[in-house]
């Protein structure tokens, strides 16, 4: 977490909402994002996709099974649909986020039983300081 906790530095750097995100496996990074939707004019260059696309040159295929995903801020529907589809073993968040994240908060789309695929998700993890760098970050916007 401490990873992606950088990541969202970065993109607070970049004036981009501060959000990062990791993928791990056994212990190795194989990729990292943060979050680039103004500085890529993209709406989905989340920090989630971003660290996705990072890692696939990274992994065997499309599946990233036995992968973890760290990102500082619960997944929105779209991020945890990417989760779910490209078969993360687990995921693992800092602040939660009760206007968008969709692993707990307004819905639980990586834990859907109707689904062919779920996460082990723990959230968090870290909440305080990945929390504090939202909250920072918004009031500069004020």
């Amino acid at each position: 977490m401490l990873e992606a906790l950088s990541e969202a530095r970065a993109a607070a750097a970049e004036g981009e909402v501060p959000v990062g995100a990791v993928v791990v496996r056994g212990g190795r990074l194989l990729g990292r994002g943060r979050n680039r939707r103004e500085g890529n004019g993209d709406p989905l260059a989340h920090a989630e996709l971003e660290a996705i696309a990072d890692a696939s040159a990274k992994v065997d295929g499309w599946r990233f099974e036995g992968c973890a995903m760290y990102v500082t801020l619960e997944p929105c529907a779209m991020c945890a649909g990417a989760l779910v589809n490209a078969r993360f073993e687990s995921l693992i968040f800092g602040a939660l986020d009760p206007k968008a994240g969709f692993c707990g908060s307004l819905g639980d789309l990586v834990r859907d039983p109707r689904l062919n695929h779920r996460l082990d998700v723990t959230g968090g993890t870290l909440a305080e300081e990945c929390g504090a760098l939202l909250k920072t970050f918004f009031a500069q916007l004020r």
